[in-house]
């Protein structure tokens, strides 16, 4: 072997030290770089006329388990919806509040403001003149219906945070499918010119990751290095290019808006809808808790408060106030053409302010077939009109404002519920409502205008005019709206809970029980899918992530080598040196 050819391998020895040196070197510098891969320098032997001239390095690869890359992808959208899920539950959890403190006190839930509103009425069943004690009832009553509002207020602004953050999460993974198809580009030209593609393909393997963590995705890797992503149903979002997913924000989030409805935008891709597609990721929990576990939670709400106002009302308008109001407004839409199915007599009189008789008339309402027949006949009555107003509702008053309007329900059974006269108008309805989300109480009683009704129309079968016909019987309406809350009602089966009979502070607390329950099997489930999530994390680090002792010591054994080869191009330079002196010697 001549010099030259030993110089050469020397030579060509120090520069693939040189760059495994260059590339160890990187490795340690990027060990904390997110979805970096250790890199190795690949060489292999030189060979000319089957004689060895050195060592050529062939390119710079890094080794990646493709199984273990798809079991993290698959666990990364398992985790990001736990993790969306988690977030928002516990967000939940603390909006119904507790039943109980820490300290054993009473806590702030809705059973809780319900268990206050008992205690009131038992209070006042104790002093039924009491005027404060009136007050408190209502204060009571007005603090629980308030709750249930902001209670559905905030389950709406969690699905308007989710429909947000479904925007958000939407132009990630725009962002992350164009690095893609840029990055798809760059390696092709890399690879084509030679040169490695191996950190082109930690780019974006980890922009793969990012995708994986928002949305269920499939992928694959075509033959000409392009890596293609597609919508579990073949929808394709990253092929020969990006394909942007597009979506739009509800300008406006109430109970009512529904995706089903066209309220919340669909999710888009060259104009096919792939909401449905979406199943696991942040993207498919924000969608499932927009569509279906926050509506779920509101229609409990709305079945105990529906339930709330319809018991708490049919107590209310078994009773008048006293001195009976001038005129008396109803809550049910209605119009002068609507049929009338009713039967049994009902009784209305106008009193004066103490309560005593001016004028009265028993009505059989079967003999109306119309609402607007049952208006003529109540305005044939002495001292008393009726109409049907602008906004649709039945308004009984006085001719003489002077006066009073007092109803008696007597026998009367109208509608398919056969509610009283006056409940199934809601002439003397305690609060209105037509869900968790509006449920109020009447504003005249707010205002202190009106007083609670806690007095009964004389139902004796005929009644003398200037008699006191209007009388207190407070004891038993407050008992009868203190039982309205204790004893059994039946709760229709609502979002996932089953049909059940009982109190309504059984059911409130029903309703929290539920949503803790939820909040916990999420948090459960979020802290199983880290652990898998983290364990594929971990063996993928362990089989091509950088270890900084083995790159270390690797570095070592580099700078023995480079050492060495250097040494050898010093003898090398040396020996030549000698055969030059030698030949001018001999010369």
């Amino acid at each position: 072997m001549s010099l030259n050819t030993a110089l050469n391998i020397a030579f060509s020895g120090l520069s693939a030290t040189q760059l495994q040196i260059s590339v160890a070197s990187a490795n340690i510098s990027n060990a904390d770089t997110k979805g970096y891969t250790r890199k190795t320098a690949d060489q292999e032997s030189s060979v000319t006329a089957g004689v060895g001239t050195g060592v050529t390095v062939t390119g710079i690869s890094s080794s990646v388990d493709k199984l273990l890359l798809k079991s993290l992808i698959a666990s990364n959208s398992d985790l990001g919806s736990a993790d969306t899920t988690n977030n928002y539950l516990s967000s939940l959890q603390q909006l119904y509040g507790t039943t109980t403190t820490s300290d054993g006190t009473s806590g702030t839930s809705l059973a809780n403001s319900l268990a206050s509103l008992e205690s009131a009425l038992s209070s006042l069943a104790s002093t039924p003149t009491s005027s404060s004690q009136q007050a408190n009832v209502v204060d009571t009553l007005d603090a629980l219906v308030s709750q249930l509002r902001q209670t559905s207020d905030g389950i709406q602004e969690l699905r308007g945070n989710a429909d947000q953050d479904i925007s958000t999460a939407v132009g990630s993974i725009n962002d992350d499918l164009t690095q893609i198809a840029d990055l798809n580009t760059a390696i092709k030209q890399a690879a084509a010119a030679g040169q490695s593609t191996a950190d082109l393909e930690d780019q974006r393997n980890s922009a793969l990751q990012d995708i994986s963590s928002q949305m269920n995705i499939s992928y694959f890797t075509a033959p000409n290095g392009d890596l293609q992503i597609y919508t579990v149903s073949g929808q394709a979002l990253v092929d020969s290019s990006a394909h942007s997913l597009s979506y739009t924000t509800a300008a406006n989030v109430v109970a009512s808006t529904t995706y089903a409805s066209g309220g919340f935008s669909g999710i888009t891709v060259n104009g096919v809808d792939i909401t449905s597609q979406i199943t696991s990721g942040k993207v498919g929990a924000l969608i499932t808790l927009r569509d279906s576990t926050l509506p779920s939670m509101q229609s409990q709400l709305d079945e105990l408060a529906t339930q709330l106002a319809s018991s708490l009302n049919a107590a209310s308008n078994a009773q008048t106030s006293l001195p009976p109001p001038s005129s008396l407004t109803g809550s049910a839409s209605v119009s002068s053409s609507d049929a009338l199915s009713a039967t049994g007599t009902v009784r209305l009189a106008v009193t004066d302010q103490s309560g005593k008789l001016v004028s009265y008339a028993d009505l059989d309402l079967s003999s109306y077939s119309t609402v607007g027949g049952l208006v003529s006949a109540i305005n044939g009555i002495s001292g008393l009109s009726a109409s049907i107003n602008a906004d649709g509702h039945l308004v009984i008053s006085t001719t003489d404002s002077g006066n009073g309007v007092a109803i008696n329900q007597m026998s009367s059974a109208v509608g398919s519920a056969s509610a009283g006269f006056s409940d199934y108008f809601g002439l003397n309805d305690l609060v209105t409502a037509t869900g968790a989300s509006d449920i109020a109480v009447r504003s005249d009683l707010l205002s202190g205008s009106s007083s609670l009704s806690l007095a009964t129309l004389d139902s004796s079968s005929s009644l003398t005019t200037g008699a006191t016909v209007v009388s207190s019987t407070a004891a038993s309406a407050i008992n009868s709206l203190y039982d309205t809350l204790t004893t059994s009602t039946s709760f229709a089966a609502v979002g996932g809970l089953a049909a059940t009979t009982g109190s309504f502070a059984d059911f409130a607390a029903a309703i929290v029980s539920n949503v803790a329950t939820r909040a916990s099997q999420a948090s459960s489930t979020y802290t199983a899918k880290e652990a898998t999530q983290s364990a594929y994390a971990s063996s993928l680090s362990s089989q091509s992530g950088v270890n900084l002792d083995e790159e270390t010591a690797n570095m070592s054994t580099l700078q023995n080598k480079y050492s060495a080869a250097s040494e050898l191009i010093q003898v090398i330079n040396s020996m030549f040196s000698a055969l030059i002196t030698a030949v001018q010697s001999t010369g």
